[in-house]
């Protein structure tokens, strides 16, 4: 989905679209960021095996979509 988003913003910038660029790069991927953060915290709660495992998960995801969503 990112990858998506960001080849389909480069693409409007460079024939000058800038708002339709704004628009095809953030509002599909924000959402999906946010339910995959989501998706991945409610999934840590439930792992069974090492607690740290489940924190690690949690902020690497959350780090990595905060990333991608500035990006």
């Amino acid at each position: 989905m990112n990858l998506t988003t960001s080849v389909l913003f480069l693409a409007m910038i460079t024939v000058d679209r800038p708002w339709a660029a704004l628009l095809v790069g953030y509002a599909p991927s924000v959402p999906y960021n946010i339910l995959a953060v989501v998706g991945v915290w409610r999934s840590a709660a439930r792992y069974q095996g090492l607690a740290g495992h489940a924190e690690l998960a949690r902020v690497f995801t959350l780090i990595v979509m905060l990333l991608l969503t500035v990006t």
